[in-house]
């Protein structure tokens, strides 16, 4: 059930973001207004705002005839989308590695591990969430929040093609530079953190290239 103190124009917007960078929509997949009203039990006009914030966003194209997809990634968008996010998430990662708590640093160790889990039982959509977990929560340590909104829709863009790719191979060979990550932070080693964070993103963009 929705939180009544939400304005529904935003739960809808949370449901169809997290649909989106969780590969619940596949890139390409035309969705209708009408459709999403049904799927998401929700009122015509909020998922009219939030598909306009989406398509703003650049996470959702506007088809015409009240239809909307997910972008489909050319290899130049993905050579862009590897670009930035190795330049700003490498930063963060050092900024965050000068501001790692206990508390923050237990956080991440606890939710790698249930990525893990994830991983040895194949579940695509739980790995898929946990991931995005442990990098956000690196993101909020750096406490340098025009990057990390700018990372979060970077995700956005990346996230679908993502989940196509683990459903083509599977969670086994999966990229995991986090326990690398993990080291580097309980070492205070701002420059070992960047060069984990930066093979964790190539990884991930390379898969995603072998897949194009």
């Amino acid at each position: 059930m929705a939180d009544a103190r939400i304005p529904a124009h935003q739960h809808v917007y949370q449901q169809l973001r997290s649909q989106i960078l969780f590969g619940d929509l596949a890139p390409g997949q035309p969705v209708t207004i009408q459709g999403l009203t049904t799927a998401l039990d929700a009122g015509m006009t909020p998922v009219r705002e939030a598909l306009r914030r989406l398509i703003a966003e650049g996470a959702l194209d506007h088809q015409g005839n009240r239809r909307v997809s997910v972008p489909v990634l050319s290899a130049k968008d993905v050579e862009e989308l590897g670009f930035m996010r190795k330049s700003l998430e490498t930063e963060l990662a050092k900024r965050a590695t000068a501001l790692m708590t206990n508390d923050v640093l237990e956080s991440l160790k606890q939710i790698d591990s249930a990525l893990n889990t994830a991983i040895l039982r194949g579940d695509i959509g739980e790995y898929l969430t946990q991931n995005y977990r442990f990098h956000s929560e690196i993101y909020r340590c750096a406490d340098a929040s025009i990057m990390a909104e700018t990372v979060d829709r970077l995700w956005l863009r990346f996230g679908p093609s993502l989940r196509v790719v683990c459903g083509r191979f599977g969670t086994s060979n999966l990229p995991d530079k986090h326990a690398d990550l993990l080291e580097a932070f309980r070492a205070n080693d701002p420059d070992a953190a960047a060069e984990a964070m930066a093979e964790d993103v190539s990884q991930g963009i390379r898969q995603i290239q072998s897949s194009i």
